[in-house]
């Protein structure tokens, strides 16, 4: 069986089927660089990883797109607000990105465009959309384009939504628009953004609209046609639907397939850019092994919604403990090796719309058979089991024993090896708080911090980190 995906679109699980035989082409809509990557953020960059994985396992040559929002509203927020260059707070929190990628073992994209990289092709595309009389210029001189929704009958096809039934974009003044729910393609300067922020074009300088970036980025680098396009669910309406309309209306078949990831909420609530520091990748990845991170962002089934609790991560981390263990006990007793094939039971998971639930109970089966091999000496069904489950965690991007976390494990047996002694001071701080003995708590957390541990105390008790030189 060859690889079956979810298809939004279509609303039903489709066979992939590439327009170049042998090669793939994803685009998947990446991070408006206004903040650095929380953990909601990357579980889309964690699914179209192993994707990748999948596809090049399976002897796809691969492409894979991932844009840079680098300018936008709310990043001439951040920089007003911080005193600071547009452009230096993109900068930085893009970089914070690249981070997390690697901490997760994401591999980078092929492309990683910038919309500020693609200006050119926006202007072009737009010209055309205006040409075929899918596009205006803002009747009140803003230097504002539009989209027409109503030139388009199709559109709302990937959302499932008729025009009629929508309601007016709230947030869409109605001057200089012929109709409220027409959308920008390219946003007019304002009195007082920088001269930096705008381009100029026939309809005067600006800068791109959030959704033309898009469409301008997977044309130059994938072509009128490409494979797949993905990203969070969020981002189907009205991101996406506006991707698609505007790239159709101009005469570009776009994606073949569209695939969405549910989101990682927090209360019941998609996590955003507001949810504190304590959800950054970089601070997570403080409190549990990196490796132990991307298994919690893996193990669901990508379209599952993941409901985020302090709970849920520690009993990932402790699961994939136990995975861990099976790996470095075979390896010890008959070598490392190198990864396998992985098993036809994996295969038949991972091609049913990548159910790594399933791909999962398949790993705990082999690692199974491979506990009993190890008490019952038998070397040679213990190395095949080794094998057959580092291929697949390879896959699956958490094969502890690959150079990414070998390298990252130095870091892990320091804070183990630390962990008893942290704990023994926090018991011993937590009990002379209770007795209210502040002094001797205060003393304890400073002795803690000269040694440059730093403490957070939560309402599931404190935590502690090394604080970073």
């Amino acid at each position: 069986m060859s690889l079956r995906l979810y298809d939004t679109a279509t609303r039903q699980v489709r066979e992939l089927d590439p327009v170049v035989p042998g090669h793939v082409g994803i685009y998947h809509c990446g991070l408006t660089v206004q903040g650095p990557p929380h953990i909601g953020h990357i579980r889309k960059e964690v699914v179209f990883d192993v994707l990748r994985r999948w596809l090049e396992r399976d002897g796809y040559d691969v492409t894979v797109v991932a844009n840079v929002t680098d300018i936008d509203d709310k990043i001439l927020t951040k920089a007003l607000e911080q005193d600071r260059p547009w452009f230096a707070v993109a900068y930085e929190n893009e970089r914070a990105l690249h981070a997390a990628y690697e901490v997760l073992g994401c591999r980078p994209p092929t492309y990683e465009p910038r919309a500020t990289g693609v200006v050119p092709e926006m202007i072009e595309m737009m010209a055309e959309l205006i040409e075929r009389g899918h596009a205006y210029p803002a009747t009140d001189d803003s230097g504002d384009v539009y989209f027409d929704v109503r030139s388009w009958p199709q559109y709302g096809e990937l959302s499932n939504q008729r025009v009629e039934d929508m309601q007016d974009a709230p947030d869409a003044p109605p001057d200089g628009k012929r109709d409220p729910r027409d959308f920008a393609l390219w946003k007019g300067s304002k009195a007082d953004d920088p001269e930096s922020a705008s381009w100029p074009t026939p309809w005067g300088r600006g800068r791109p609209g959030w959704h033309l970036e898009c469409s301008a980025m997977a044309g130059k680098y994938l072509g009128a046609e490409f494979d797949i396009h993905g990203g969070g669910l969020d981002l189907r309406f009205p991101h996406h639907e506006n991707e698609l309309a505007q790239s159709r209306a101009a005469g570009r078949p776009f994606a073949r397939l569209w695939m969405h990831n549910a989101m990682l909420n927090l209360s019941g609530a998609k996590m955003s850019k507001s949810v504190g520091n304590t959800l950054m990748v970089s601070e997570v990845v403080k409190r549990v092994p990196a490796i132990a991170l991307r298994y919690y962002l893996v193990a669901s089934h990508y379209r599952s919604i993941v409901e985020f609790t302090e709970e849920s991560l520690a009993e990932a981390a402790v699961a994939f403990e136990r995975i861990e263990g099976f790996v470095r006990r075979a390896a010890q007793r008959v070598g490392a090796g190198e990864p396998g094939d992985v098993t036809p039971a994996f295969v038949a998971a991972m091609d049913d719309d990548l159910a790594v639930p399933a791909a999962l109970a398949e790993v705990q089966r082999v690692i199974s058979a491979g506990n009993s091999a190890l008490s019952g000496d038998d070397d040679a069904t213990t190395g095949e089991a080794l094998a057959q489950v580092r291929a697949m965690l390879d896959v699956l991007g958490v094969d502890p024993l690959a150079e990414q976390w070998q390298a990252q494990g130095a870091d892990d047996s320091s804070r183990r090896a630390l962990e008893p002694l942290v704990q023994g001071l926090l018991e011993q701080r937590q009990e002379a708080r209770a007795t209210k003995d502040f002094a001797t708590a205060d003393r304890v957390r400073d002795q803690l911090a000269a040694a440059g541990i730093e403490i957070e105390d939560t309402p599931h008790g404190p935590r502690w980190s090394v604080r970073s030189s």
